[in-house]
């Protein structure tokens, strides 16, 4: 199990959003789910502290700190998601 304590980091927000204190350890385990919306939150959540120009940009740091906390995303794995999004398969909650 991944146990976060640093309160201001990306990750306790992921953790809030998701309403856990903490993930589980292994992708078999994991049930964890973000929706894209949930993501761009945390996002603007994290605008200071993220480095992307855009909302996109900060939206791909928040998904690859899902990846180690084996937390999914749209009901993919992050890097499938950030796949999708780098493709443009969810522009149109970027607008």
């Amino acid at each position: 199990m991944i146990l976060m304590s640093a309160r201001d980091e990306t990750p306790h927000t992921v953790l809030k959003t998701l309403g856990q204190k903490k993930c589980n350890g292994s992708w078999e385990a994991s049930t964890e789910n973000l929706t894209i919306e949930q993501v761009i939150e945390v996002s603007e959540k994290k605008k200071d502290k993220l480095t992307g120009a855009s909302t996109k940009a900060r939206a791909l740091e928040v998904m690859g700190t899902c990846v180690s906390m084996r937390v999914h995303v749209e009901g993919m794995r992050p890097k499938e998601a950030i796949a999708a999004v780098k493709k443009g398969d969810f522009d149109s909650h970027f607008s």
